[in-house]
């Protein structure tokens, strides 16, 4: 009985640390493109004004 309590909680644990990894980068990703468009968007600031 306690070895399927063990396997199930390893198993649990395995994959909320793998989704946890893919939500962090996914976040991370999502930043910086943020932060580039950002940049294109002040780069052309006097084109967008007019």
């Amino acid at each position: 009985m306690n070895e399927k309590l063990y396997k199930a909680m390893n198993a649990s644990a395995i994959s909320s640390l793998v989704l946890g990894i893919c939500v962090l980068t996914t976040g991370v990703a999502s930043g910086v493109l943020l932060i580039i468009n950002g940049a294109r968007l002040l780069k052309h600031k006097s084109l967008i004004l007019l």
